[in-house]
């Protein structure tokens, strides 16, 4: 009986070997039609690509039911707005990521924190980048690329706090409320009462809800358009920050976040009595 060779970890395969036959062709059927000048017939596609009309036309239902392709009055094919929206967005992380980063990395200098820049996916924050001091240790599940429920975690609440009602309602109604830990929101309505105390305060809190002994302050970064579209937190160690220090922190929080904001061509005005803490000092409340 023949066996699997043990890889070494120095004699690895190469990834560019890696191939996975209806994901290549489905690439390629993507390709040809953004090369082409016109939409492409199924015969067409078929012809180009050197392969049964049965297969490619498989390849294309697939593409069209993910709205990556679209198909043209007269039964030909051409790219989807999907690809469009993903493209904006794939240039957006990027774009963030490269004109945040001197903003969250001046903030932790400061501050002496961890600092995390994220994003909504559908119900989760996903974690785009993070810099922190070295030596300190927080929050082990937020590495790069990595996600948490958004009601758990104050990246997540801040951007849920400022979404447009509709949006929101959607986002909730798909939330599944199982809890990370004793202090997570674990209902619609706990939910609902804590991003009313978000806008009223201008910030979020995750009091140890995503992770047992890690507290986290969030708060909003909005585009041109005045849409949140990312958020920033600073973390810590529960044990390391009081509660009257909360504010302190956050109001440097804020003010990193609006300054993004403004970088974005944000019109400060319309948003600063959103994203400028006011009022009474909040408790460590979630």
């Amino acid at each position: 009986m023949s066996t699997m060779p043990r890889i070494e970890p120095n004699n690895r395969p190469d990834r560019r070997n890696y191939r996975l036959q209806s994901v290549d062709r489905a690439l390629a059927i993507l390709e040809l039609l953004g090369e082409s000048d016109h939409p492409l017939s199924l015969g067409e596609i078929s012809e180009r690509m050197r392969a049964p009309r049965s297969t490619v036309h498989r390849a294309l239902i697939v593409l069209e039911r993910g709205m990556l392709l679209e198909r043209t009055p007269d039964q030909a094919f051409q790219l989807g707005m999907r690809l469009y929206n993903l493209g904006l967005r794939a240039v957006e992380q990027m774009d963030l990521r490269v004109r945040i980063r001197p903003f969250f990395e001046r903030l932790s200098n400061s501050l002496g924190e961890t600092v995390h820049l994220g994003m909504l996916r559908h119900t989760s924050i996903v974690y785009l980048d993070k810099v922190g001091p070295g030596g300190k240790r927080v929050c082990r599940n937020s590495r790069t690329g990595s996600s948490n429920p958004a009601h758990c975690t104050a990246m997540g609440k801040a951007m849920l706090a400022w979404m447009p009602q509709p949006q929101l309602n959607d986002v909730i109604d798909q939330i599944k409320f199982v809890p990370l830990t004793e202090n997570s929101i674990c209902s619609r309505e706990e939910l609902i009462q804590s991003l009313d105390r978000v806008r009223r305060r201008g910030y979020s809190i995750d009091n140890e809800e995503a992770e047992a002994g890690a507290r986290c302050i969030g708060a909003p970064i909005f585009n041109a358009n005045n849409e949140v579209v990312a958020a920033l937190s600073v973390s810590c160690m529960a044990a390391r920050i009081q509660p009257h220090q909360v504010p302190v922190l956050a109001e440097r929080l804020v003010k990193c976040c609006a300054e993004i904001s403004a970088s974005l061509r944000v019109d400060g005005k319309l948003r600063a009595h959103a994203i400028t803490p006011y009022g009474p000092l909040p408790t460590l409340d979630n």
